[in-house]
């Protein structure tokens, strides 16, 4: 048995393919992690959703923006981009099934010395800390209020983290967090509009794994959402999205010994 860590699949469903068979993956003995943002501007988002649905029992997934906007567009909270590529996936007759399905996924997973989310964690949280804001947003997003709740992330401007925050404001915050943060300023707030991996050109913002002050962590943080910093690996840390939906790289992290897999974009 081994556990395969993948990064971000964004439609991408012939290159995820290739990758579990370059592993040889065995949906009978293997486990795979997900870091989220399955689908979206790659061609083939709703094949995607439909394996790893129907191997929902060896699939381990968090959820990413990507995936937050198309519940967003299923439920008329927010409207379509023009990169948008899951048009079918909402005409399809399973749609309601896959969509539910989504929404019961969550937002961070702690297991066997690893910590996974999509994106980032507010620089004064601790793994519990995220694991508590984590279940919190996801009984939100199971609960009637989901789709307001959703609709809130978009409508409301506070891109900061306070222990303080309530309702929707808290929701927001905490989702803002796992699944799109980036960089930080000196207070802690999310600095956004910066894609880019040199430090150089962001100002005093740093990334958020480079934040002052941050508790120790004895997990080992796996994360996606950033393919301009491309596969990235170190003491405590490891980022898993380079970039495949760009004609990159979708890359796999086997967690027992830390073995890379990658291949290049089939898109």
């Amino acid at each position: 048995m081994a556990t395969y860590a993948v990064g971000d699949i964004q439609g991408c469903y012939d290159s995820l393919s290739r990758l579990l068979d370059q592993v040889s993956f065995d949906p009978g003995a293997d486990v795979l992690w997900v870091v989220g943002d399955v689908v979206n501007r790659g061609p083939k988002s709703l094949k995607v959703l439909r394996w790893l649905k129907a191997h929902e029992d060896c699939v381990v997934m968090v959820l990413g923006n990507h995936d937050l906007h198309l519940l967003a567009l299923g439920c008329g909270a927010r409207g379509d981009k023009d990169r948008d590529t899951f048009r079918k996936t909402l005409k399809a007759s399973d749609s309601d099934e896959l969509l539910h399905w989504l929404r019961q996924r969550p937002f961070a997973h702690r297991q066997d010395g690893w910590l996974m989310f999509h994106a980032g964690l507010w620089p004064s949280w601790s793994v519990d800390d995220a694991l508590a804001c984590a279940g919190e947003a996801e009984v939100m997003l199971r609960s009637d209020e989901w789709a307001e709740a959703i609709a809130a992330t978009y409508r409301l401007s506070s891109r900061t983290w306070a222990p303080t925050l309530t309702g929707h404001d808290r929701f927001s915050a905490i989702v803002h967090g796992l699944t799109q943060l980036r960089y930080v300023t000196p207070d802690g707030a999310s600095a956004e509009g910066h894609l880019g991996p040199g430090w150089s050109d962001v100002g005093d913002a740093v990334p958020w794994f480079s934040a002052p002050g941050r508790p120790e962590r004895a997990e080992t943080l796996l994360f996606g959402h950033w393919s301009t910093l491309g596969f990235h690996m170190s003491d405590g840390l490891v980022g898993l999205d380079s970039g495949c939906v760009y004609g990159r790289h979708l890359t796999a992290l086997r967690l027992e010994d830390r073995a890379v897999f990658q291949v290049p974009a089939a898109e």
